[in-house]
């Protein structure tokens, strides 16, 4: 597959970088050619230096005939043009980075796939909608519904009075089929557990579960629920705006920005919300603004370090669920590290949702996981494909990858060993995110 990005900010080199790792054939282009430079030398993929929407450029580029051609600068306006002048040279499919939510409105969708733009993605509102989530399964790292809501993903943190805790996996303990675990995070390394592994206190684990059976995971894990009704979001971006917007009406919300200016302009936008100009870095102004009481704190600001020591601060005064904007990837593990509730980072939200147009006809769905370097993707079983021939513990999986469920005709099913995948199964497959085209294989 041929791949052209336009575009080489974070989100654009992020994903030319993930796209890279999957044998895609992708060019990252851009007006910038210092931007260029480091990614030319490190990752296996071409660089061309010009404008998106330059007939002469994107001509000498190939666009005609390119499978899939991407626009993320950061104008939305050049994004589009972009997109509609790279269908007209001939570009397969087009998607564009967008930040007018009025596009994205089901009613507008035939309108621009007339003008020849198929995809339009707003990583903003894909992330407001992570951090509302969260808040509504706040003992959870990350929650995900799969497959309509009978199963979901589900990372959890152990605490150390869980009763789980040194239960080796061969032990049994973990045979109820109620949930599953399909990977752990200890420290920096994330693993497929085997019979000897057994699960350590403050391991991250990404378990498959049955929904109804959330509350046995939620005991066994050590956890608690509880409410959350006032929250603390720190930062004027747009992703705190669309966040607030979406959050519930019963939910009390504090707005915390330095900029007064900002602030003012902030109060014309949103009314569920009350605006304070202040900086959550002082613990003083945190204390007065009711800190110890609030039961979330969410900090968005443009700043990776600001949103993570804001955190640590809020976790400070008792505050039981934090979320954090982090974009910066180096900074993720460190995050995660410090018992940062949830970390967000917008590029991966992004990546995930761009995965599921580049992948085979066999890939339902595909969730990019931050905290683990990896791909939740759901498959659809073809018929004498190799994944139907043998029981799950017969298909020698690679490595770093672990099938979690299945759903068949509409029920969710938690996979064993002896579980025998047949034809039109949707799978879950846990996998990092260099072996997910060696498992599109056994699913052909």
């Amino acid at each position: 597959m041929r791949i052209i990005i336009a575009g080489a900010g974070s989100v654009g080199c992020h994903l030319a970088k993930l796209l890279s790792r999957e044998n895609m054939e992708i060019t990252l282009m851009d007006d910038d050619r210092e931007r260029l430079g480091l990614l030319d030398t490190n990752y296996d993929l071409l660089t061309r230096v010009g404008s998106a929407t330059s007939l002469h450029d994107l001509r000498d580029i190939g666009v005609a005939g390119v499978d899939l051609f991407i626009a993320v600068t950061p104008q939305e306006s050049v994004n589009i043009n972009a997109c509609l002048i790279a269908n007209r040279l001939g570009a397969k499919r087009t998607l564009a980075r967008i930040d007018n939510y009025e596009y994205m409105l089901p009613e507008n969708k035939a309108f621009f796939e007339e003008l020849g733009l198929n995809h339009l993605i707003y990583p903003e509102v894909l992330a407001a909608k992570e951090i509302t989530d969260s808040l509504h399964t706040n003992w959870m790292r990350y929650n995900q519904q799969l497959s309509g809501g009978d199963l979901e993903l589900c990372v959890v943190k152990v605490r150390q009075n869980a009763d789980m805790l040194n239960r080796k996996f061969m032990s049994g303990y973990f045979s109820h089929g109620k949930y599953r675990i399909v990977a752990i995070k200890r420290q920096n390394n994330t693993f497929i557990p085997r019979g000897d592994d057994q699960v350590e206190p403050s391991d991250l684990l990404f378990i498959v579960c049955k929904q109804k059976h959330r509350n046995l995971l939620l005991e066994q894990a050590g956890k608690n629920k509880h409410e959350i009704r006032n929250v603390i979001v720190y930062g004027g971006t747009r992703i705190a705006q669309k966040a607030i917007q979406s959050m519930p009406a019963d939910m009390h919300i504090k707005w915390i920005e330095p900029d007064r200016d900002l602030c003012n302009r902030l109060a014309e936008k949103v009314t569920n919300a009350m605006i304070i100009c202040g900086n959550a870095s002082d613990m003083d102004f945190l204390r007065e603004e009711g800190i110890e009481d609030a039961d979330a704190f969410v900090a968005l600001t443009d700043n990776a370090e600001t949103n993570i020591f804001a955190c640590l601060a809020a976790k400070q005064f008792g505050v039981r669920k934090t979320i954090a904007e982090v974009e910066n990837l180096d900074y993720v593990p460190m995050a995660e590290g410090l018992d940062i509730g949830t970390v967000l980072n917008k590029k991966t939200i992004t990546a995930s949702y761009i995965y599921q147009m580049l992948l085979d006809q066999a890939v339902l769905n595909v969730l990019n996981i931050t905290a683990a370097d990896a791909q939740l993707v759901e498959f659809i079983a073809a018929n004498g494909s190799a994944v139907t021939r043998h029981k799950v513990k017969d298909l020698h999986l690679p490595e770093d990858a672990n099938i979690g469920a299945l759903i068949r005709a509409g029920v969710g099913i938690l996979v064993n060993g002896d579980t025998q995948i047949v034809k039109d199964d949707r799978v879950v497959v846990f996998c990092k995110s260099q072996v997910i085209q060696k498992m599109e294989k056994f699913f052909k």
